[in-house]
């Protein structure tokens, strides 16, 4: 088994990108033979999530879905997976929330930390909520496209997570956010509303907003704030 221990000794399986899905398919089928239950999908239920969720209910139907519930999310997102819940009724999606509730982040950080120090939020929030999840599995799914970013482009099927100490695998990297969109009408998938709104990437609601500029998916995330990521995806 390919994993972060074994990582420099393990032969890195390859997979083709001309197919149907460019890959992710393949991807998906290597990571659930290989792993089986040791491997977790972390979704934030926007669109490349969604797509994520309908190639891996055609690999593995009744796996785990983490969704990291930060309390400060759209009830437009709580509304997806509401809808996700119906449509893969399968699938076992669990709502991973911080230690902190909002009110006791404010009693010891101060109101609205996200405005003040949005990295301290998100590590709070996100980041150990997440590590906690992923301690005692050996792999984790992540809807990562090249496309999205700069500090993506150099991003595997599978990856060496020297942050939390996994395997991060990413079965999206080849695809455009038009690939996106097509595969989500042709198959008619249930999604967020917001990306309607003009919202391409969606996180939590006081750090997102509409997209500014239209050749930078993430250009909503943290506006003004200096901050593109929110600690997940960087070592």
């Amino acid at each position: 088994m390919l994993t972060y221990d074994r990582w420099e000794t393990s032969e890195k399986p390859s997979f083709p990108s001309d197919n149907e899905t460019k890959g992710a398919l393949d991807v998906l089928a290597w990571a659930y033979r290989e792993y089986g239950d040791e491997i977790v999908y972390a979704c934030s239920f926007g669109i490349e999530g969604i797509v994520l969720i309908d190639l891996i209910s055609k690999v593995k139907p009744d796996t785990e879905i983490v969704f990291l519930d930060t309390g400060l999310h759209f009830q437009e997102t709580y509304d997806t997976i509401a809808k996700v819940k119906e449509t893969y009724p399968s699938l076992r999606i669990v709502m991973k929330q911080p230690h902190l509730t909002l009110e006791e982040q404010a009693a010891q950080f101060g109101d609205e930390l996200w405005k003040r120090n949005p990295n301290k939020c998100c590590e709070l929030r996100k980041v150990i909520p997440l590590r906690e999840v992923l301690t005692g599995v050996t792999a984790w799914i992540s809807g990562l496209r090249r496309e999205q970013s700069p500090t993506r482009r150099h991003v595997e099927y599978i990856n060496k997570d020297d942050k939390f100490r996994s395997v991060k695998v990413c079965p999206l990297i080849h695809w455009t956010w038009k690939d996106v969109w097509n595969y989500v009408y042709k198959h008619n998938l249930p999604y967020n509303v917001l990306h309607d709104r003009g919202y391409p990437s969606i996180g939590c609601a006081p750090c997102t907003a509409p997209a500014s500029d239209p050749n930078d998916l993430r250009s909503g995330r943290w506006a003004g704030q200096g901050k593109t990521e929110c600690g997940l995806h960087l070592a």
